[in-house]
């Protein structure tokens, strides 16, 4: 006699089979094995002791305080616990009630098929590329003197007299070769304390890049900037994706990407890249990042850009301490809810240089650890430094986990 440790609903469906169980008994069973805690924020009293009543009723159960028992409460946040049947069945009964709960049945079953979500196709100019189970990999090519990893292809700030464009394509010839599927081009650092550059100096530094890279490479190129116009030329001169670390907070962004039929990383940043790290607090740092991305989500689509065109970051390193970074990685999987593909960069950040006491030369190994745990936890695109190890862990814990 043992325990079966699940971890995922293809573990437990496989388990059965070989167990030689009738394929209907299958279909009827598999609910019953995956089970969930949801969070449902601000909820009516009336409305919460409803819920937990028809949850009881299913087996399942609602953490709910006291005072929402004892009627000194009038609203609540609470947890709905059950398996993926009873969730199922609830949202049936639900359907039938008043007091808000027939709108809420609506929200579950939504939430549901977007948190079991495995597979997307992120739609691009070039066509769709399928996101699974098993994480593209996006190559880092920082375009920049300053860049906190060490890796900045500029000695000087002057890009004529600094730069090679040769030696950028071979860079990133190298990384496609290594296992990159898409090349993400910079041109100012985002490291803690970094200045900003201006939008000009920013067009010098990205724009031959890419206009090279888009001929010489079939990969897909990304651009990381936060300044419309820099994602303005960059897309016109054949960049696919627009990875802004600002999440859109600038209103002329999500109007040029949509535009241009370009795809974008919604990137939660606390603060600016020059304090950003200046004792960051949150009530919550999932639920204030999710409440954020679902926000900015909404925004990217009411201003054209479509569902399939949005990918969501949690900003590792960018308004995070040590703690809430392990935090972001080890409930990477809640973000799932949100119904968008998840992109996750702990590549060389500073919370693996102070567990590991390491510079950021010596953070391959950390890097990798934190790939492969979010990969575990849904990731579905990891940006990285080191494409070629990346590659080599992935493919090992996809043959594990897969």
């Amino acid at each position: 006699m043992r325990i079966i440790d699940i971890a995922k609903p293809g573990d437990l469906k496989n388990l059965m089979e070989r167990l030689k169980v009738d394929p209907y008994g299958i279909k009827i069973m598999l609910p019953k094995g995956l089970s969930f805690a949801v969070k449902i924020d601000s909820l009516d009293s009336i409305a919460a002791n409803i819920l937990k009543q028809q949850m009881l009723s299913l087996g399942g159960d609602v953490a709910l305080p006291r005072g929402i028992l004892t009627g000194k409460l009038k609203n609540t946040d609470c947890l709905l616990l059950g398996n993926l049947y009873q969730l199922s069945q609830l949202i049936k009964k639900l359907k039938l009630q008043p007091f808000g709960l027939k709108e809420l049945s609506f929200r579950l079953d939504s939430l549901l098929d977007s948190y079991q979500k495995v597979n997307f196709e992120l739609d691009l100019p070039s066509g769709r590329m399928r996101l699974g189970s098993k994480p593209r990999i996006m190559g880092i090519i920082n375009i920049t003197p300053d860049s906190f990893s060490g890796d900045g292809v500029l000695k000087t700030s002057l890009i004529s007299k600094s730069i090679c464009l040769a030696d950028i394509v071979d860079k990133a010839h190298r990384m496609i070769k290594d296992g990159a599927d898409i090349i993400d081009v910079g041109g100012e650092s985002s490291r803690p304390g970094s200045l900003p550059v201006s939008y000009k100096e920013e067009l010098n530094r990205v724009i031959p890049v890419i206009k090279v890279l888009t001929k010489k490479t079939k990969a897909p190129i990304s651009v990381d900037t936060y300044k419309p116009e820099v994602a303005r030329q960059a897309l016109d001169n054949g960049a696919a994706i627009v990875n802004d670390i600002s999440g859109l907070r600038n209103r002329n962004m999500a109007k040029i990407i949509a535009k241009y039929k370009g795809a974008v990383v919604i990137m939660h940043m606390k603060g600016r890249p020059r304090s950003m790290q200046r004792n960051p607090v949150y009530d919550s740092v999932v639920d204030d990042i999710s409440g954020f991305l679902k926000g900015q989500i909404d925004y990217a689509v009411a201003s054209g850009i479509p569902a399939n065109r949005i990918v969501i970051d949690p900003g590792i390193g960018f308004g995070k301490t040590t703690e809430h970074n392990l935090e972001i990685l080890r409930r990477l999987r809640e973000f799932r809810s949100l119904g968008e593909p998840v992109l996750i960069g702990p590549s060389r950040k500073a919370f693996i240089g102070k567990i590991l006491k390491a510079d950021c030369f010596d953070r391959v190994a950390g890097t990798t650890a934190a790939c492969v745990l979010a990969a575990k936890n849904g990731a579905n695109i990891v940006r990285v430094h080191d494409v070629r190890q990346i590659a080599q862990a992935l493919k090992v814990s996809h043959s594990i986990l897969n």
